[in-house]
């Protein structure tokens, strides 16, 4: 990975994750201070929870990319210390879809006229467990990468004995 494909990607990083505390921090001052009001028309009190529930899941997986970038930096990467990274991960990405169902939910009694929109955010709700997969298959090819590097190494040190 180039160095500038690195600080891009951290640039990217650190501006996602500065803008989900700044949304965190305005979300939370909402909830405690009780300065917005509820008309009834939806339960914002429990969707602003939700929301910030979603955005801490997506800011555990930011800041385990940016660990697993750190580890490609230096080449690191094809160890077994990037498993936990990528499981937490694959954790942070299936919890963002049960956020994602919950939200679903609770704005399923609003869309009787139109169930359309409550099959959409469910199939949503799929796609986001299906990226879940996608870092799970990843993580099966990290694994087999790791497992070749390994007997790659066992080879050179058997090689070199017997040179």
């Amino acid at each position: 990975m180039g160095k500038l494909a690195v600080r891009a990607l951290r640039a990217v990083l650190a501006l996602v994750l500065t803008g989900t505390v700044f949304v965190q921090a305005g979300m939370v001052w909402a909830l405690v201070s009780g300065s917005d009001p509820e008309d009834g028309s939806l339960p914002l009190t429990p969707l602003r929870v939700i929301t910030i529930l979603g955005m801490v899941s997506a800011q555990v997986a930011l800041v385990c990319v940016w660990r697993l970038v750190t580890m490609v930096r230096r080449g690191t990467v094809f160890s077994h210390a990037a498993f936990r990274y990528v499981d937490v991960v694959i954790g942070a990405i299936v919890a963002a879809a049960l956020v994602w169902f919950a939200v679903t939910a609770i704005n399923a009694p609003g869309q009787r006229d139109d169930p359309g929109v409550t099959v959409i955010m469910a199939g949503v709700g799929v796609a986001i467990l299906g990226v879940a997969l996608i870092v799970l298959v990843l993580r099966m090819l990290l694994a087999q990468a790791v497992a070749r590097d390994v007997e790659a190494a066992q080879m050179q040190a058997e090689l070199d004995e017997v040179i």
